[in-house]
């Protein structure tokens, strides 16, 4: 049985999704093809019809987190700095933090895609380098590129925080760890408005 294009894109829209959650959840190094093909309902001989290799499919789904990333929670936001507080809040919540595969690559992934191949990084690097235009277009909206370095700073900030919050065994600890994460990052935001 022949299949649609469209068949066939949103087949492989599907797989790119249920990798990007399984990428997160387990690891890029923890995520073999045949989990990920089973993860999107599909056989493992399946997958060589949509990609090349398990390293193109990882760019891809890394793209792919990045940009919804975007689109779903940072392109949503109010304007200006309001916009930046409500971003900030989302990601140092402990929804985002407990919910792994649900939440941010860069907080997931961001150890890995260092030692991933040349185009997960520049996946990764595509979709950091828009997320940080649009907190500095918001930060500094008649000059964005001076607040370039301080958004990079800014998405530093939120990863590791939120990297470490994931870490700790001690459940206090690590909700105070995002509570001063939210004042950090405000005091961050807060220095750049005054500059």
């Amino acid at each position: 049985m022949r299949y649609t294009k469209e068949h066939k894109q949103e087949t492989r829209q599907r797989i790119i999704a249920t990798a990007g959650r399984r990428l997160k959840r387990d690891g890029i190094d923890g995520s073999g093809v045949a989990t990920l093909m089973k993860d999107a309902g599909l056989t493992n001989g399946t997958f060589y019809a949509y990609f090349a290799s398990k390293d193109e499919l990882v760019a891809t789904a890394v793209a792919d987190q990045m940009r919804a990333q975007h689109a779903n929670i940072v392109a949503q936001a109010a304007p200006g700095r309001a916009g930046l507080e409500q971003v900030v809040r989302w990601y140092f919540s402990t929804d985002q933090r407990d919910n792994i595969e649900d939440g941010c690559p860069n907080a997931a992934l961001l150890d890995e895609i260092a030692r991933s191949t040349d185009p997960t990084r520049q996946a990764y690097t595509d979709g950091a380098l828009i997320l940080i235009d649009d907190f500095a277009a918001r930060l500094a909206p008649h000059d964005p590129p001076s607040a370039r370095l301080k958004s990079l700073s800014l998405l530093g900030m939120l990863a590791g925080t939120l990297q470490l919050s994931r870490a700790l065994t001690d459940r206090q600890l690590a909700d105070e760890l995002l509570e001063q994460g939210i004042r950090n990052a405000l005091a961050l935001l807060d220095t750049e408005q005054h500059n």
